[in-house]
């Protein structure tokens, strides 16, 4: 366990250290970013529905139960806009964009074009990875975007026509909790979730063994160990922003 992190630690230092270096392969990160929009963004916005209404509902009841109707809507906004919109982007990253770049890398280590492009003193780390390191941050902040607004929307539509709110009391009681910072630290996380996922997702794929099934076997512990860790870099980041950053209201 600790050896593979101390590998991917080198490899994570091997990544940035290649970012200045010229070219940079914007064909690729433009592909990659494109290819992980179109896997990444219906699922993203159908599962952003459902969070904030949830969130909405589950909220507007016990903001009736302790008499603070007025900011249900306050209190929903913040929750996703604080922790659905960066999770839901963190596990759509991971498990659609992150997977499919450890099978496409894992499928060029077993045909061993990444050997071939060393031999041909091609740097894979610098073709490859640096892009899908790049798309992965750049899709990832704009992922955040379309959760937090369909959240929004979702628990605005909850909230207004099944728990009987009103309009004006949703949106201005916002105001009065939220603060800009909140939308800062939840699209600075969802550089960071895309980042590590796509690090995470190249490392195993650049390092699949085994054949077809070492690339099956590959991709599966992607997922499981990029959950693990963004949600863990999650709690990290929260506890820093509350301790960094005041909050409105207290």
């Amino acid at each position: 366990m600790f050896a593979g992190v101390g590998r991917f630690t080198g490899f994570t230092i091997d990544t940035f250290k290649a970012v200045p270096r010229r070219p940079f392969q914007w064909s690729e990160a433009i592909k990659q970013a494109w290819f992980i929009a179109s896997v990444s963004i219906l699922p993203t916005a159908l599962v952003a529905i459902p969070f904030g209404a949830v969130i909405a509902l589950q909220l507007g009841s016990l903001s009736k139960q302790i008499g603070a109707e007025s900011f249900a809507g306050a209190a929903s906004v913040l929750a996703v806009v604080r922790e659905a919109g960066p999770i839901v982007t963190a596990l759509l990253i991971s498990g659609a964009g992150g997977s499919a770049m450890c099978a496409d890398l894992g499928a060029r280590k077993i045909r061993e074009e990444l050997d071939a492009m060393e031999t041909l003193g091609v740097d894979p780390i610098q073709r490859l990875v640096v892009p899908r390191m790049f798309a992965g941050a750049v899709v990832a902040f704009f992922l955040n975007g379309v959760v937090s607004a369909v959240g929004i929307a979702g628990g605005y539509i909850f909230n207004v026509y099944m728990q009987d709110g009103t309009p004006g009391s949703y949106l201005a009681s916002f105001a009065a909790l939220g603060q800009v910072a909140d939308v800062v630290s939840a699209q600075l996380r969802a550089i960071v979730f895309g980042m590590v996922a796509a690090l995470i997702a190249c490392y195993l794929g650049m390092n699949a063994k085994g054949g077809p099934k070492g690339v099956g076997q590959a991709v599966n512990v992607s997922v499981v160990v990029n959950f693990m860790v963004l949600f863990a870099f999650n709690f990290v980041m929260v506890a820093l922003y509350f301790q960094l950053v005041p909050q409105k209201g207290s």
